[in-house]
């Protein structure tokens, strides 16, 4: 691979805590992508805000504004992970398609593109700019428009399964799934909107637990011990 697109849970960077962020985790993240760096691969970050807010569970406050705090949420982490990334030893930039003062750059194609050719690490903070989108179909549209030759999905289990193997322990493990059947079955791998956007768009993911030792290196190599959602 020469591009992909990593997405990393919130909640994951947290550790156990579930809120927040743990910074021997992220530390974790961080060494693992230098080594991607360091062989030439270009990368590409979201990260979700699980760790800060879940708008969408509110009874009390307008979804527009839920989701808004949802992406203010994800411009922090972010910030945050850049700069631990930065510490590791790699250049960042963290680009969002709405202004944010002199905390972020605005998102264009070209920016991206320039900021890769010079090396750096590029975070895409604050969803697609727009409620009602999760950042699920944020990560699948930046993999498509920065031409990503895989979406790494970094999730809390290890694979997709025919059900939820945190209630079922006879829950199968696929290791290669198409994303058709994710849709028709109803998978929690990402949502309807961005499984649809992968499947028209011919985007592969690679999906495996962030805990697991190398785990973000075994899949940028295709060596993992996770699913390939294929299209």
């Amino acid at each position: 691979m020469k591009r992909v697109l990593l997405k990393l849970s919130g909640e994951a960077l947290a550790g156990e805590k579930k809120t927040g962020f743990d910074e021997a985790t992220c530390l974790k993240v961080a060494k693992q992508v230098k080594q991607l760096v360091d062989q030439g691969i270009q990368v590409g970050i979201v990260i979700g805000g699980g760790n800060f807010w879940r708008g969408r569970t509110s009874e009390t406050i307008d979804r527009s504004k839920a989701d808004q705090i949802g992406m203010l949420a994800t411009v922090m982490n972010c910030i945050y992970v850049s700069e631990i990334f930065r510490y590791a030893g790699m250049k960042t930039q963290v680009l969002t398609p709405f202004a944010c003062g002199s905390f972020t750059k605005l998102y264009s194609k070209d920016r991206v593109n320039k900021y890769f050719d010079r090396g750096m690490v590029i975070f895409f903070a604050g969803g697609t700019g727009h409620p009602y989108f999760s950042t699920d179909t944020a990560t699948v549209l930046r993999a498509v428009e920065i031409e990503a030759d895989a979406i790494l999905l970094a999730k809390a289990v290890d694979g997709v399964y025919d059900s939820d193997p945190k209630t079922n322990p006879q829950a199968v493990r696929f290791d290669k799934i198409s994303i058709q059947e994710v849709i028709d079955r109803k998978l929690a791998v990402v949502d309807l909107t961005a499984s649809i956007l992968c499947m028209e768009n011919h985007m592969p993911m690679y999906v495996f637990a962030l805990q697991e030792e190398n785990s973000i290196i075994r899949a940028a190599s295709g060596d993992f011990n996770g699913t390939i959602v294929t299209v």
